[in-house]
């Protein structure tokens, strides 16, 4: 980032941390940064928040939103948002984990395998709920669960069975159960910020790396890494939260109105994310990448021990998030 850039940005967030202070008639304006393109659901879904915030306290706020991590990576955002420099981001659950380490457990391998059972389980897990709940004392406040997808590889060379990850790197976010992943199928795990991610696999650093759908095709991952390997490893929505130090300068009325406004963007979210796979698929395909169907069995069997490594780090935790995911599971098969 150049200096120009860093004095605009600080002198932004300067600016709008005076804001509470400002003339009653103009809006108070908050910002939320996230590290999806324009073309993203996430940014669309922010957008939408933006617009309803808007709308429902009367333009009494305003909210700018700052895309391809403009104010800062998934990890920066988080930070700058525990400590009151940010008010809003949405990153995978799992980069919530230096803040609640439980929330590690949300990135076990095969938890969730459809839309609908994910949806019924961020949605009403008991477990999750408490882990969400630990957060305003870490600085965030959960408002709702916006659509990511689930997490597939694109790799530089072919990856058809566990045995072809041997002795390759792969880049990862900061998750000790993504990282007991990729270990468990042989991938070295090489954490590199996702703003990164693209010219580290052009430039070799790694040999692909591995996000939900829409992410992949939203930030080009297929362009340097044309294999598109369909393994769904793991289910990664994106919880939306908001700075506690933010949320309570609100009123009990207007703290209403931001999680309206954030569950009608989850609801386009995730709307968005699961009808476009196909198409965000095709599109890809039709640019040059190879899109692989594994068999997914012999995945699932190779990564059976990060639940083993799970039960002696978390123990009990493990137990009580199984049991409220296969609930979910249950209530969508009947």
């Amino acid at each position: 980032m150049n200096t120009f850039l860093k004095i605009a940005i600080a002198l932004l967030i300067s600016a709008s941390a005076q804001v509470w202070a400002q003339d009653p008639e103009l809006p108070f304006v908050l910002k939320l940064n996230h590290t999806d393109t324009p073309s993203g659901a996430r940014h669309l879904a922010s957008e939408l928040f933006a617009k309803k915030v808007a709308e429902y306290t009367r333009g009494k706020y305003r909210v700018l939103v700052f895309h391809s991590g403009q104010l800062g990576n998934d990890p920066q955002s988080i930070k700058a948002l525990a400590e009151g420099r940010l008010d809003f981001t949405a990153s995978a659950t799992g980069s919530f984990a230096g803040l609640v380490p439980e929330l590690n457990l949300t990135a076990l391998p095969y938890l969730v395998e459809s839309y609908e059972q994910g949806w019924r389980f961020y949605d009403e897990s008991p477990w999750l709920r408490a882990q969400f709940d630990k957060m305003p004392a870490k600085g965030v406040h959960h408002l709702a669960t916006w659509e990511a997808g689930f997490r597939s590889f694109t790799t530089r060379s072919a990856l058809n069975r566990p045995e072809d990850a041997k002795g390759k790197k792969m880049r990862v976010f900061p998750n000790e159960m993504i990282k007991w992943i990729m270990e468990s199928i042989g991938y070295e795990p090489v954490v590199i910020p996702v703003t990164e991610v693209y010219s580290a696999i052009q430039q070799g650093r790694v040999d692909g790396q591995e996000n939900p759908i829409d992410t992949i095709r939203a930030l080009r991952f297929h362009e340097v890494a044309p294999n598109i390997v369909l393994t769904q490893h793991v289910y990664s929505p994106l919880p939306f939260v908001m700075a506690e130090r933010t949320w309570k300068r609100l009123l009990p009325a207007e703290r209403e109105q931001f999680e309206r406004a954030a569950r009608e963007a989850a609801t386009l979210s995730r709307q968005l994310v699961r009808e476009a796979d196909e198409k965000n698929l095709e599109a890809m395909r039709a640019a040059g990448a190879k899109v692989v169907r594994p068999d997914i069995a012999a995945f699932r069997q190779a990564m059976a021990s990060v639940y083993t490594k799970a039960k002696a780090s978390y123990g009990a935790d493990v137990d009580a998030i199984l049991k409220d995911a296969k609930a979910g599971e249950k209530v969508v098969a009947r």
